[in-house]
């Protein structure tokens, strides 16, 4: 059967079987298995062979075992108070931007994001202290949840990134270089926004309140900032130093953070207990999609997918910025109906050959493609940050979406600058490791 046919046999099946509303991984299992017995006729033997054998190099990857290390980081750090030191320690350093106290959802998501890797848990994190103070404080209320839905999902692109590391094995590309081509284009986008709220509370005083009361003194502050600092430090430290693999420094940072939370004497069997069962239950979920996603990756090369697909968009003659451009617009459509996880791991089998037959370096795209699933975690109506928000305040889904629009345009004016300028991306990591 000619493999066009077979690519748009499987796509129809992705949108029945996850239409249906079948958990994701159960979807893509349904998707590989029906496509092979449909389009090449293997029997169920044969099937459950393939299958069984990426099972098993699955979950012998070393690289895997970062992910639960890291999502147990950011559970024990979200039922601490780090998140309340994080804002007391920022506040003196920015209430004099015009903005104010704004600028803690930015200056705030950008260093968790260096601790967690995730973006729900950077949003929740940061904005279970932040969207209660900036309220009480008069603080308009679209400006402050926007920047919180648009800087929480620096959380995917700031290393360490969960998103990352599942690119990194998929592509087989470093994800030690991953991490640092995600450092600059995480700052320019983190830039982007601070100055944003600048130039809207400068040019309309009423947006902030006029009398800023932070009693805090900067030594104080210091203070508050010094355990974030410390594992931020750590994680990033141990990795660019050379002494750690990123799932070395993932057990490095959850010594750490037990470390932290010792000291502060807020660990207990509770927060224990709990954090751990946090991350068993998003490690489990996301393992089980990163399986299930090779099988689909191996089923579509068996049915030469992403060949024929590389071949006919080198046929048509699109070019680089085509491409890329045509690529921006399927991922932002994605977005507006799957997680970020998903995204990637469905997509990337049949984007990444295209790309790389086009010149464009795996690492680079690596960031793009975190950039493109941060812009879906702003649109409705499964944009997680927004619902993440939703439930820290109650405010209607559709008011946060307004809200963050304004940073949704802001993160694409940030893609569009890495694709003309790609050494923002590739600079850091050619200093680091050439």
């Amino acid at each position: 059967m000619d493999a066009l046919i077979a690519g748009f046999t499987v796509l129809v099946l992705i949108l029945l079987f996850l239409g249906s509303g079948v958990w994701v991984f159960i979807g893509l299992l349904l998707v590989s298995t029906t496509g092979l017995a449909l389009v090449l006729d293997f029997p169920p033997d044969r099937i459950g062979v393939i299958l069984s054998k990426i099972l098993f190099r699955s979950a012998s990857s070393w690289e895997l075992a970062a992910i639960p290390l890291f999502i147990w980081m950011g559970e024990i750090i979200f039922r601490t108070n780090l998140s309340a030191r994080l804002f007391e320690g920022l506040a003196p350093f920015v209430r004099r931007m015009p903005g104010g106290l704004i600028h803690t959802n930015v200056a705030g998501s950008t260093l968790f994001a260096a601790v967690s890797g995730s973006s729900a848990a950077t949003t929740a994190t940061v904005g279970k202290i932040t969207t209660v103070e900036l309220k009480r404080r008069g603080y308009d209320e679209a400006l402050s949840l926007g920047s919180l839905a648009g800087a929480g999902s620096l959380g995917l692109l700031i290393p360490p990134s969960i998103v990352m590391i599942i690119y990194g094995v998929l592509a087989e590309v470093s994800i030690t270089r991953l991490f640092a081509a995600g450092i600059l284009p995480g700052l320019l986008v983190a830039g982007l926004y601070s100055a944003y709220i600048m130039v809207r509370c400068a040019t309309k005083p009423g947006l902030e309140p006029q009398n800023e009361d932070v009693t805090v003194s900067k030594a104080r502050a210091l203070l508050d900032l010094l355990p974030v600092l410390f594992l931020v430090g750590l994680v990033l430290g141990a990795i660019y130093s050379g002494l750690a693999t990123p799932s070395e420094a993932a057990a490095v940072g959850v010594l750490g953070t037990l470390m932290v939370a010792t000291l502060l004497r807020q660990m207990s069997l509770l927060l224990l207990r709990d954090s751990l069962m946090g991350a068993v239950r998003a490690s489990a979920m996301v393992c089980s999609i990163l399986v299930a996603a090779a099988f689909l990756s191996t089923a579509m090369g068996y049915m030469h997918v992403p060949q024929d697909v590389a071949s006919l968009i080198a046929a048509t003659d699109i070019g680089p910025y085509g491409l890329i451009a045509l690529l921006a617009l399927f991922y932002i459509v994605l977005g507006l109906f799957l997680d970020g996880i998903s995204i990637v791991v469905m997509s990337l089998p049949i984007t990444l050959p295209p790309i790389i037959a086009m010149g464009f370096d795996p690492i680079w795209f690596g960031v793009f493609l975190v950039l493109m699933v941060e812009l879906g975690q702003m649109t409705p109506p499964v944009g997680f940050n927004l619902f993440v928000i939703q439930g820290l305040t109650g405010v209607p889904i559709g008011r946060v979406a307004r809200a963050a629009f304004p940073f949704f345009l802001l993160m694409a004016f940030g893609v569009a600058v890495i694709t003309i300028w790609p050494q923002i991306v590739l600079w850091l990591p050619s200093a680091l490791f050439d």
